[in-house]
């Protein structure tokens, strides 16, 4: 998963929605289907999680 390879650990579950979390910062994925989301939703992922255009697109996967 993307998010590991920037210092996300989990995913746990939780309430409706699976998070990971990264220090104090808490990101619930709202994607428990596992299907591909919309650019508007990873942006705004990106944005709570601090990860700029960049780092994500440089991810080696």
């Amino acid at each position: 998963m993307a998010l590991k390879a920037l210092g996300f650990i989990g995913p746990y579950e939780g309430g409706k929605h699976p998070y990971m979390i990264k220090g104090d910062l808490v990101l619930t994925l709202p994607n428990p289907h596992k299907q591909d989301i919309s650019i508007d939703l990873l942006k705004r992922l990106l944005k709570q999680a601090d990860i700029d255009r960049d780092a994500w697109l440089n991810i080696k996967k």
